[in-house]
């Protein structure tokens, strides 16, 4: 079934305009994210992941790390991701810097697993969706990875005729 000549017109200027902005702007909103949630743990108490993500850092660095200072590095780590999807500098190694923290976030899944589920592996409680959600950051920072050699993403195919 096939859209009114009308429609389609509006249709394909909405999927164009998508196709030119929906790159920079996840760029920008994952530059938010990160920037914002990274400056929260600067300051004691006003991050409620500071906890679980100290406890984790302590976990998979043996308790080598103490949890101030691996929460200070993840403050700093998740504030030069920010930056540098806000500025598009480095992006490359920006986002290999957000592929690592994310491994990293999603670890509480498997390390505190009576903390992160009502119900093992079903229900997640709150800091499990919290964990989970990181999913969606992960795909969105994947579609901007897939632009950086300077290609766009095209709202449909040049063959395709609709």
């Amino acid at each position: 079934m096939s859209l009114p000549a009308r429609l389609q017109a509006v249709d394909r200027r909405i999927t164009a305009w998508l196709g030119q902005h929906g790159v920079t702007l996840s760029r920008l909103s994952l530059g938010i994210v990160f920037l914002w949630f990274g400056a929260l743990k600067f300051v004691p108490g006003w991050s409620p992941a500071a906890d679980l993500a100290s406890r984790t850092i302590q976990r998979v660095t043996f308790g080598y790390v103490p949890p101030e200072w691996g929460l200070l590095v993840l403050a700093a780590w998740e504030t030069l991701i920010g930056l540098g999807l806000l500025t598009g500098k480095f992006l490359r190694i920006t986002l290999l810097l957000l592929a690592v923290q994310m491994v990293g976030t999603l670890l509480p899944l498997l390390l505190f697993p009576a903390e992160t589920f009502v119900v093992f592996p079903l229900a997640p409680s709150l800091e499990g969706q919290y964990i989970i959600k990181n999913l969606v950051l992960l795909s969105a920072a994947t579609v901007v990875g897939a632009t950086v050699r300077g290609k766009g993403l095209a709202p449909e195919k040049a063959a395709r005729a609709t």
